[in-house]
């Protein structure tokens, strides 16, 4: 069984910054593409931030240049550093990992940025 157990998040100021992890149990974390979606309100999923087993990241452009995905394949963990928030990243956020042919998401973590 994977677990994804999330922490961080909460409530912000536009232009300040917040921090997301995601420690991951279950399977070899090294080998694997973890994510970082989020929905906000009205709005289907979506895809945030990815970072590759071999550590290449891609963004959404709405986030480029102010979101950073990292990983830590000792701790297990993935992290996504937000900084520069905008009312409009306001949404609950999820890790995610395709593995063993499933998908496995964290519970998510609401972030609230207020103007």
């Amino acid at each position: 069984q994977v677990h994804l157990v999330q922490s961080g998040g909460g409530l912000v100021q536009a232009g300040g910054s917040l921090r997301l992890s995601c420690t991951v149990s279950g399977l070899n974390f090294r080998l694997y593409s973890l994510h970082w979606y989020r929905q906000a309100p009205e709005k289907e999923r979506e895809l945030v931030a990815r970072i590759g087993s071999d550590g290449v990241t891609n963004y959404t452009a709405t986030v480029k240049g102010r979101f950073t995905i990292s990983r830590n394949n000792v701790r297990n963990t993935v992290s996504l550093q937000m900084n520069n928030l905008k009312p409009e990243d306001t949404a609950v956020y999820y890790c995610y990992v395709n593995a063993r042919g499933y998908d496995w998401w964290g519970r998510g973590t609401q972030v609230t940025v207020s103007s």
